[in-house]
């Protein structure tokens, strides 16, 4: 009985040890061979997109889009950017042709030159807006609201007003000439002309430029208004304008103090 009771008691405590938690699985490195299949694939990935991007035919550049052209055309803009058609897309260098185009075409203010996959590059450009123009010879240069002369035509811009530098040579007009060179007075035009009034500014016909504080305007009916320099323009556009509500038969109107503007003639 001994025995048998001695065996009993034996297979409870093997039952004890068998139902406790499971032994701790011991951590195996990935085999050499597993190693190897993954690295080759990820070379066989990297080569194949290497060459669909630089070998195939998939991403060839084929199509080359213009927009935003309104005086330029876009053939001229196609033929100044110069992209090389045929070669991968990927390797096509976007600042290169961005530096052509403002380089060739003067008249672009802003260009962004954006890949189309699969095939395309897209050419959007913004043309710079002439706000005064100088008359040269039989010609007229065109001058953007930044005062940069960008363009020679041979037809005068509808609209825009003629800048003329009279600059005196003599006295204080002569001592202001010399602190300010033409380019500097040219962008004082600018600024002035950028402020007249919407009514006025249809019938500006000239900018008159003499010195930096001496800049006048000519518009249609013989009329003239003295501005002044391009200081307080905001405040000078407001009294011309309530000026000649006040004397709409005037002739000649002076806003170059704003705080007491006047006006002649009828």
């Amino acid at each position: 009985m001994r025995v048998a009771g001695s065996t009993t008691a034996e297979r409870g405590a093997r039952q004890q040890e068998s139902s406790g938690p499971p032994p701790a699985r011991r951590f195996r490195p990935p085999r050499l061979r597993t190693i190897i299949i993954l690295a080759v694939a990820l070379v066989l990935a990297a080569g194949g997109t290497v060459w669909v991007l630089y070998g195939s035919n998939w991403t060839r550049l084929e199509d080359v889009s213009v927009s935003g052209t309104r005086v330029l055309t876009p053939a001229q803009v196609r033929e100044a950017a110069d992209v090389p058609v045929g070669d991968p897309l990927v390797s096509v260098d976007t600042a290169a042709v961005e530096a052509r185009l403002r380089r060739k075409l003067p008249r672009i203010d802003e260009v962004a030159v954006e890949r189309s996959w699969p095939h395309g590059i897209g050419l959007k450009v913004t043309e710079r807006t002439p706000v005064l123009m100088v008359q040269k010879g039989r010609k007229f240069v065109e001058v953007d609201d930044e005062g940069v002369r960008f363009a020679t035509v041979s037809k005068a811009p509808k609209g825009v007003p003629t800048l003329e530098l009279e600059l005196a040579r003599s006295g204080s007009a002569a001592a202001s000439l010399r602190r300010f060179d033409d380019d500097r007075l040219v962008r004082e035009a600018v600024r002035v002309a950028g402020r007249i009034p919407g009514k006025v500014a249809r019938d500006t016909r000239l900018v008159k430029v003499r010195s930096y504080d001496d800049i006048s305007l000519e518009l249609s009916g013989g009329r003239t208004v003295s501005w002044g320099s391009g200081e307080r323009s905001a405040g000078k556009a407001r009294a011309l304008t309530a000026l000649m509500k006040a004397t709409p038969d005037a002739r000649h109107f002076d806003v170059s103090v704003p705080t007491a503007p006047a006006s002649s003639g009828s």
